[in-house]
């Protein structure tokens, strides 16, 4: 009874005008950005954190989460029509949905994939709140020993899911804890790697940090790559799915949305990951797996349907155990301590 209360209370905060508008907002830029090819929700969370120092909490984490969601889903229109992926989880979307494009099949592809998008976020967000608060007590009896094996199993992580030298991630791994030691120890309360420079005795910021590494380095990537494409010139028409669509769809959005929301549930896998093995799963079971690759729709479905669902299920290990399974979730874990959450 306790968890509907405070499921009712948080549609009311969530319903208010204000709020509404915030998040469409946030959904709106969010898709404009992830259509961008290469730009995607990590790159816009972190150019548009400052955008929120003049909301409220609860505000900024509605206008945040709308423009990480909204970005997510962004991704398959340019990877439908243009066949280029407007971040990394749509890329395997790619592989169907420009096929469809060129068969003349744009409107059913983008129809399902926004409904799968729908379905496998909504879902996910029903599991989130379901989950969240027995994990979240879990987390309340947590004391120093809990704390350190969740600081080590997350360099440990860094270094699993690094692809590349094993040397390298860890490298990195101690550069993080080099850079998050800067500032007034709190312990003796003496300045710390400061190297005399008043600016950093809070530390070093995170708004800078995050839009130097992610954000204005991916825009000067992108500047230096040149692409090619054949753009789609067919009318786009059809948006919305035909029974015969959902009928072959149906099974591998409900496929993409459990498979989505346990792997976001794990740190380091995220929509890319769900994403591809949506795709495996659905090319595995097929009664056609050959088709797969000249335009199916429910090779858009389970993918497009399950990286949606990995992006909901990832509040989960944030919201309760402090986690970010991504390098979004990561800096809008950096934003929601900005804000005093």
């Amino acid at each position: 009874m306790e968890q509907l209360h405070n499921i009712a209370a948080g549609f009311s905060v969530a319903f208010q005008p204000a709020n509404i508008i915030y998040c469409f907002i946030g959904v709106l830029v969010g898709t404009l950005t992830g259509v961008l090819p290469g730009f995607g929700p990590v790159a816009a969370t972190s150019l548009l954190i400052p955008i929120t120092f003049g909301l409220s909490p609860v505000s900024a984490i509605i206008l945040l989460a709308g423009i990480y969601y909204g970005a997510m889903y962004g991704g398959s229109t340019t990877s439908i029509l243009v066949n280029i992926p407007g971040e990394a989880a749509s890329v395997i979307t790619c592989v169907e949905g420009y096929p469809m494009a060129k068969k003349g099949q744009a409107g059913p592809a983008l129809g399902i994939s926004a409904f799968g998008s729908l379905i496998g976020g909504t879902v996910s967000i029903f599991g989130l709140m379901l989950l969240a608060p027995p994990l979240s007590e879990f987390a309340l009896r947590f004391g120093p020993p809990e704390f350190f094996s969740l600081m080590f199993l997350g360099l440990t992580i860094v270094t699993y899911v690094s692809s590349g030298s094993v040397l390298k991630a860890l490298v990195m791994a101690a550069l993080g804890l080099v850079l998050g030691t800067v500032g007034i120890d709190t312990v003796s309360g003496s300045p710390r790697f400061t190297m005399g420079i008043k600016y950093l005795l809070d530390g070093i910021p995170l708004v800078p940090l995050v839009m130097g590494l992610f954000g204005i380095s991916e825009v000067l990537v992108n500047l230096e790559t040149t692409i090619r494409a054949e753009i789609y010139q067919k009318e786009i028409k059809n948006l919305l799915p035909t029974l015969k669509d959902w009928s072959v769809s149906i099974g591998a959005i409900l496929r993409g949305t459990v498979c989505g929301f346990f792997l976001g549930l794990l740190p380091g896998a995220g929509p890319v990951i769900a994403s591809f093995t949506s795709y495996a799963v659905e090319k595995r079971i097929s009664k056609y797996p050959e088709k797969f690759g000249t335009g199916v729709i429910e090779g858009i479905a389970g993918p497009e349907t399950a990286n949606n669902a990995a992006a909901q299920s990832a509040f989960v290990p944030l919201l309760t155990l402090g986690i970010p399974s991504t390098p979004a979730i990561a800096i809008l874990l950096g934003a929601f301590i900005i804000h005093g959450i």
